[in-house]
């Protein structure tokens, strides 16, 4: 089975994509693809975000505009989303983009084929054959019965074949599906017989609250495996909500350090103190602390400093008060709560 560090290593601009590269998060902009300015403040938000590379749709030729608008304005690598036609795969080449996404099914002839892939390789340009669930060929549907995992990476397999058949292989594939288990089976399936690097996530999620549920169990799940080398949790929400999802579940899996990182008890019935307020408040106040440290917001001293050991510094509370406690040492005994976490705050900014 080909795992992170071991598919293909390809290069979107200067970001690294496979070949054990650190797993990259990407978005794709939601403003309309006309609306220039739209597209480069939220282009920029991303980028200030975090995000490592963004996608925008290019629908027609108007949209070349909004393409230039954005490589002027963003250092992080930018995709092109071709549909249907490709003479505009061609056009975004021309003005610069890193990366281009298409299903090579869905633009036409061989000879169209042919021609992207003669313009990307010269300009070593990744394509990224992106199948979907919902636009499978009539052909595998009907050998298949219906969508199944097995049908995508068949259907992934034969648009690499197109681009291998014309030499080339600056390839990255996805296999997305709204069904978040035949997303995971397709990829499982994929990672035993594609070297290609894979990029990972489940189309129409959903909402924020559904979306990072479904994301997490089959974006996070694969990654646990060692499959997938970049990401996208799609969500119906502001693109940079899905970045920080993102980072949020590298975080998780131990897979993307930096910022910290925070640990909390689900409260019971021996909690004082207003556990839930406090936990809240600090994942706002210390988010944009970069210190690569675990911190903890315990209920009670039975999930203080023991359970929460792993934790650098945190809090445990009390009958209304806590303690502030360091590598699972007690500083400072009965702090009260309204004093918790400006306390806590100025012990981590000594660290």
């Amino acid at each position: 089975m080909y795992t992170n560090s071991t598919t293909k290593r390809t290069y979107a601009g200067n970001l690294a994509i496979g070949g054990g590269a650190p797993v990259s998060i990407q978005s794709m902009l939601c403003a309309h693809a006309h609306d220039i300015e739209g597209n480069v403040r939220q282009a920029v938000a991303l980028q200030e975000a975090g995000c490592d590379i963004v996608r925008v749709s290019v629908p027609d030729i108007e949209t070349i505009k909004t393409v230039e608008a954005l490589k002027q304005n963003i250092t992080i690598p930018l995709v092109a989303d071709i549909h249907f036609d490709w003479r505009l795969a061609l056009e975004s080449v021309a003005v610069g983009v890193d990366k281009v996404r298409i299903n090579p099914g869905n633009i036409g002839d061989e000879t169209r084929v042919k021609e992207v892939a003669r313009v990307c390789r010269e300009k070593n340009i990744p394509i990224r054959i992106g199948v979907n669930s919902g636009s499978l060929e009539k052909e595998i549907l009907a050998k298949y019965g219906s969508v199944t995992s097995e049908a995508m990476v068949e259907s992934g397999l034969y648009h690499i074949s197109l681009l291998e058949k014309y030499d080339f292989d600056n390839i990255v594939l996805s296999l997305k599906s709204s069904d978040t288990k035949r997303m995971y089976d397709a990829y499982v399936k994929a990672a035993e017989v594609c070297r290609y690097p894979l990029h990972l996530g489940v189309t129409e999620a959903g909402t924020e609250n559904m979306g990072v549920i479904k994301s997490a169990a089959g974006i996070g799940g694969l990654l646990l495996r060692g499959i997938g080398d970049t990401l996208r949790i799609s969500l119906t929400d502001e693109p940079v909500r899905e970045v920080y999802a993102a980072q949020k579940l590298l975080k998780a899996l131990g897979i993307r350090n930096g910022g910290i990182k925070f640990v909390s008890c689900p409260t019971c019935g021996r909690t004082e103190i207003n556990l839930i307020g406090l936990a809240k408040q600090a994942e706002e106040r210390f988010a944009n602390i970069d210190k690569d440290i675990t911190v903890a917001i315990m209920g009670c001293v039975v999930n203080g400093p023991g359970e929460a050991s792993v934790a650098d510094i945190g809090i445990a509370g009390g009958k209304d008060c806590g303690v502030i406690f360091k590598d699972g040492k007690i500083l400072y005994n009965k702090v009260p709560e309204n004093k918790l976490l400006d306390l806590l705050e100025e012990e981590i900014n000594k660290m």
